[in-house]
């Protein structure tokens, strides 16, 4: 299969390009490489330089007319998208739609990478299903939901191949530390560097936290399939952010007490995804519990060749 892989120098795009090419695809990878790494870039991959909203990147498709085209490339941060919301909307929507014009043209599946707990915003059903109406509370989970619905939309008139995969949290090796998403990764920096972890508010906020290895897992299975749709990729656990932080500081030996910032404005209080949905009809369940998980990335943070090292 040819697969392009935009964002595929990033965290979750890095570990599927590499599952990929484990099970013999062709692949391109995409990215401009200003929130992705040189060094998660897989050598068996193509790879090409491109901003996604760009004439480029179009053409780059195109020319490679794939089987499939993996849209994992975003604008991330919903405190951000709070800040800057048309920047979130240039990327989020505009850039997906210019991809997304060049897999029509080329008669190609998309798999999109959404969100889950941004996109329910607040909702009184946990864990929630894809039923439960959509209203989210940040600009950033807004340009997720509309991006669904120009799939949705696509697939009316073009007959259009699609999976959205509604993620929870990800967490796992190669997560970016250095941003303001992925309170893992940041943790896990913070406290290799000797610094205690800082906590948002409370920390009693709850998340769904699924391992990038899963989530990997759950976008094979969607590749392969002729399922259209949107799913659910996550735990249906909920886990607070006190919690994640006790759980990584034991797993590193650190003896530091984490301390408490203001809360960020557009963040929700809970989120947890049912994932009945996916498991039913694409046979996908997250395998890796999340204190085996946490223990795993922070030992990859630790090692010394990590590129994410202090």
């Amino acid at each position: 299969m040819r697969v392009v892989v935009s964002g595929g120098a990033g965290f979750i795009g890095s570990h599927l390009t590499n599952a990929l090419l484990d099970r013999g695809d062709t692949t391109l990878v995409l990215d401009d490489l200003s929130t992705g790494s040189a060094a998660n870039l897989d050598p068996r991959a193509e790879f090409e330089r491109h901003d996604i909203r760009s004439a480029e990147a179009q053409r780059a498709v195109l020319s490679w007319r794939p089987d499939a085209v993996c849209h994992l490339a975003a604008q991330m941060s919903v405190s951000r998208s709070v800040r800057e919301p048309e920047f979130d909307a240039s990327v989020n929507i505009l850039g997906g739609l210019n991809l997304l014009e060049a897999a029509r043209r080329s008669n190609s599946r998309f798999l999109f990478s959404s969100t889950g707990g941004a996109l329910y915003g607040e909702a009184s059903i946990l864990p929630t299903p894809e039923s439960y109406p959509a209203w989210p509370r940040s600009p950033y989970g807004v340009s997720k939901l509309s991006f669904e619905h120009y799939l949705s939309c696509y697939r009316a008139e073009h007959q259009l191949s699609y999976v959205a995969l509604r993620y929870a949290n990800v967490y796992g090796p190669r997560q970016n530390p250095h941003g303001e998403a992925g309170v893992v990764a940041i943790f896990c920096r913070s406290i290799l560097s000797g610094l205690p972890p800082t906590i948002n508010g409370s920390g009693d906020n709850t998340r769904d936290y699924v391992h990038v290895h899963d989530v990997v897992a759950a976008n094979l299975l969607a590749l392969d399939s002729d399922e259209v749709g949107h799913f659910n990729v996550g735990t249906g656990r909920q886990t607070s952010v006190n919690a994640v932080a006790r759980r990584l500081l034991a797993a590193l030996g650190s003896d530091l007490d984490p301390v408490h910032g203001p809360a960020r404005p557009g963040e929700q209080t809970t989120s947890a995804l049912e994932c009945r949905l996916i498991q039913e009809q694409l046979g996908w369940a997250p395998k890796i519990g999340l204190e085996a998980g946490l223990d795993q990335t922070a030992e990859w943070f630790r090692a010394p060749d990590s590129p994410s090292a202090p």
